[in-house]
């Protein structure tokens, strides 16, 4: 079962993302609050969406999908740029992550979004192996640039 995240889900939200951080070894980077979760997905001017994905027979959250909104100046439309898909491992292979998918996917096609995009570490096989079980394609030529902390302080700086 796929569903709209409200504000009531922000703690399992929080929660879903410090495990995804533990599962990509970098727990400290998980630093999201969920008074900043509820800004952007529920503030006054949300630019962040999410989804979750509930296991049928008890309804309990399982994992998640949180997306915004990117464009492409080549094609003239939206699409849909995902954040972060976890789903937790006693929940995987059961459909979850398919499911949360096939979601953005069905928005795309309603709002004529596309694209959809996200990214992956590469060490992460399993996830890699299931992207491409769906049709996805690395796109090999580019490469991901992030300027973050004092790097970005620095040259954001007023001159």
């Amino acid at each position: 079962m796929i569903r709209t995240a409200t504000p009531a889900d922000i703690p399992v939200i929080r929660a879903l993302i410090r495990e995804l951080a533990d599962y990509e070894k970098v727990p400290h980077e998980a630093r999201a609050t969920e008074a900043q979760l509820r800004d952007a997905l529920f503030g006054e001017h949300p630019a962040v969406y999410a989804h979750i994905a509930a296991d049928d027979t008890t309804g309990d959250p399982v994992g998640f999908a949180l997306w915004f909104l990117n464009f492409s100046t080549w094609r003239g439309v939206h699409g849909i740029y995902l954040e972060d898909l976890y789903v937790r491992p006693t929940a995987r292979g059961t459909g979850h992550g398919k499911a949360l998918l096939t979601e953005l996917a069905r928005i795309c096609v309603e709002r004529g979004y596309q694209r959809l995009e996200w990214s992956v570490l590469d060490w992460n096989a399993p996830s890699i192996a299931f992207y491409e079980s769906l049709g996805a394609r690395p796109q090999d030529e580019w490469t991901v640039y992030r300027l973050t902390d004092e790097v970005l302080a620095r040259l954001g700086r007023p001159v």
